[in-house]
């Protein structure tokens, strides 16, 4: 009976045994090539906030990596938790708060390479009075934490705003710099609480969200916006969210200043003036809520100034039939290069200055290497871009100048960082190297 029993119950339970540690040596084994391919890339610095493991404490159960939104970032590797997809972490936190053993801990930078992180107050005021930060540039760039934080801040930069109007009387009281979640927050919260102000972007709505490529779905979670009362999504399409935002200006009246660039920001008795592309701004208080990649990096060539050189690929289609030159050899170059490819009619040259794409993911390298076999993608590695004229690009490959024809250049080489910007305004930035 007892053996009859065994083989009824006992032979089941050990035939789901084995399917299930089959399926996590599985998940273990894809995991680790993962991270090695990541490894092999150098994509192993988090741009931000980011867990890091205590394998002494860590079950390897798994409750971090399906808490996690972006399903990739976190894997098992023979029984622990780590970090297999370093550069895709958004800090959302979550698998912090399902660990059930606290073995991870959120934090900045690594030992090897510093996140610079402005110092603020827990009302997020900088080390300059009146100036405030709030969103992705102070570290945090979950959507749900932008928006808190750029809700929290309003209430602390309208409170100093109003200490200073017998000072400044005919100063705005408030100069919103960013027009991405924080900044909208903010600005509503502005409307809330009837202050002067004027938002500030030197692109458009939406923030880094408007440059995420077509179709892109974007984590959040619940937050409070003022005026607007709980927002309920968690994952969203990026077009899905920038009509979202669009229809929260039409419904309160927001009016955000866009394409206009904050050249400068000094200190003027009890209060800024804002120098932009347009006007200089008197006002209060200022409160940045402008990303982490800044301002584009620029090629500084004749000719990058005409309208049709951009600095990121929104939508591949747009770009059907025509010439299309893409600078870079990122992991966000040969995306673009290779989405590009994929257009009916599309004649891609793909241009960069280094030998190799030794900073790009291996799926990424390997794709644009079969696109450029099968003649789809003009590949010119270690060229530099010397002129761009109306019709054509100027470029120089192995000590050749070629000329080639060009309706487009999409321009993919990184962004300047707000760190030097920062530090012109006199706000202290600390360099953080895994620590919170």
């Amino acid at each position: 009976m007892n053996l009859d029993l065994l083989l009824v119950y006992g032979l089941p339970l050990l035939a789901i045994w084995a399917i299930y540690h089959l399926i996590q040596r599985r998940r273990s084994r894809r995991a680790a090539e993962v991270l090695a391919e990541n490894r092999e890339a150098g994509l192993v610095e988090p741009p931000s906030l980011h867990p890091v493991i205590d394998p002494a404490r860590c079950l390897g159960c798994g409750s971090c990596a399906r808490a996690c939104p972006e399903e990739t970032v976190l894997g098992i590797i023979d029984g622990k938790a780590q970090l297999v997809e370093p550069t895709m972490c958004i800090g959302h936190g979550a698998c912090q708060t399902a660990c059930p053993t606290h073995a991870i801990t959120l934090v900045f930078g690594t030992a090897t390479r510093g996140v610079d992180i402005p110092v603020v107050t827990p009302e997020f005021e900088s080390t300059v009075p009146g100036l405030f930060i709030a969103g992705e540039l102070g570290g945090m760039g979950l959507i749900k934490n932008a928006i808190e934080q750029g809700r929290q801040a309003i209430e602390h930069a309208a409170t100093r705003a109003r200490q200073r109007r017998a000072a400044n009387p005919d100063a705005l009281d408030l100069v919103i710099v960013g027009c991405g979640p924080a900044g909208i927050a903010a600005s509503l919260g502005a409307m809330e609480r009837e202050l002067s102000f004027v938002t500030i972007d030197q692109s458009t709505l939406g923030g880094t969200v408007a440059h995420f490529p077509r179709g892109k779905l974007v984590m959040t979670a619940p937050a409070e916006l003022p005026l607007i009362g709980k927002v309920r999504f968690a994952e969203i399409g990026k077009e899905k969210l920038l009509a979202f935002w669009e229809d929260v200006l039409a419904k309160t009246g927001l009016q955000p200043r866009f394409e206009e660039q904050v050249l400068k920001v000094e200190r003027s008795g009890e209060g800024f003036d804002v120098t932009t592309s347009r006007e200089v701004l008197r006002t209060r208080c200022v409160l940045l809520a402008i990303g982490r990649r800044g301002t584009p990096r620029p090629l500084d060539v004749p000719g990058e100034e005409l309208d049709k050189v951009v600095y990121r690929l929104i939508d591949p289609e747009q770009y059907q039939g025509r010439a299309v030159t893409v600078v870079g050899g990122g992991d966000s170059a040969l995306e673009a290069a290779a989405r590009l490819a994929g257009q009916p009619g599309t004649r891609v040259t793909l241009s960069y200055r280094g030998t190799s794409y030794s900073r790009a993911r291996a799926r990424n390298r390997d794709a644009v290497a079969a696109l450029v076999d099968d003649g789809a993608i003009a590949e010119y590695r270690g060229s530099h871009i010397r002129r761009i004229t109306p019709g054509h690009i100027e470029l120089e490959h192995q000590g050749e100048l070629r000329t080639i024809a060009n309706d487009d250049v999409i321009i993919c080489a990184g962004g300047l960082l707000p760190t030097q910007f920062l530090h012109d305004m006199g706000v202290d930035v600390e360099t953080k190297f895994g620590t919170r």
